[in-house]
């Protein structure tokens, strides 16, 4: 690739086979909904400990935090390693997209709080409503402030951090989206999944009987519903990340 901008994906999960064989892992999905021609994306595995060194991480015009099995609410030790690199990273003011997990980590290091949602788990295409403060944002990109996205979680963050914005809610979550300052961004939604990974995952969840046989097949069902809006997330996490 050409000498462009460069990205970093942080990866907090273990690619399952199905994603491997079908995207290259999640780090192949992401590139395909943000990658543009000239830019180099770098993928560090964070669950596994392997993270930017310290004198690196200047040469980075941004970063994505992934989705996790983890919990953001835990200690484990690549956690606490992750939440230190999310402050350095603030420090710099650097570009730092977080999406579910991400989103939650994101908050957690910057002074919010996380935990088990109250309303249990938001499996499916679920409706945000982009907050009035973001209808500029949603014009200059001819997007709608009302969007449709895949989530898949049973954590959210319960309170912002100090000086935090909320930019868009659900009738499930009150903090879809949230804003700190101009560099960091999260997305409780996965506008990078695509149904067949949410699909393949809602199988996961009920072998390993995280969620009920009868609630997995309710989703299932329900899925071929509502269609996300793919093209207009992939507009608003470029125009963040690279703007």
């Amino acid at each position: 690739m050409g000498g462009g901008k460069r990205f970093a994906v942080l990866l907090c999960a273990e690619d399952s086979d199905y994603v491997k064989k079908r995207y290259g892992g999640y780090y192949g999905v992401f590139v395909e909904m943000l990658a543009e021609e000239g830019e180099t994306w770098d993928v560090f595995r964070v669950a596994n400990g392997d993270f930017p060194d310290d004198g690196e991480i200047g040469n980075f015009d941004g970063f994505v935090i992934t989705g996790s099995c983890n919990d953001a609410h835990g200690n484990d030790v690549w956690i606490c390693r992750l939440i230190a690199l999310l402050n350095k990273l603030d420090s710099l003011k650097k570009k730092v997209l977080g999406i579910c997990f991400g989103h939650q980590i994101l908050s957690r290091a910057l002074g919010g709080k996380t935990g088990r949602a109250i309303s249990g788990w938001d499996i499916g295409v679920t409706t945000i409503h982009l907050s009035s403060s973001s209808s500029k944002l949603c014009s200059s990109l001819k997007i709608p402030t009302t969007l449709s996205v895949i989530e898949c979680h049973r954590d959210e963050v319960r309170e912002l951090p100090p000086k935090a914005e909320v930019i868009a809610w659900s009738e499930k979550t009150g903090v879809e989206m949230f804003r700190y300052g101009d560099h960091m961004m999260g997305i409780q939604g996965h506008p990078e999944y695509t149904k067949d990974i949410l699909l393949h995952l809602i199988d996961r969840l009920m072998q390993r009987s995280f969620i009920p046989d009868l609630y997995a097949d309710e989703l299932k069902a329900n899925l071929g519903k509502v269609e996300p809006d793919k093209d207009a997330w992939k507009k608003l996490c470029t125009s963040f990340l690279k703007g």
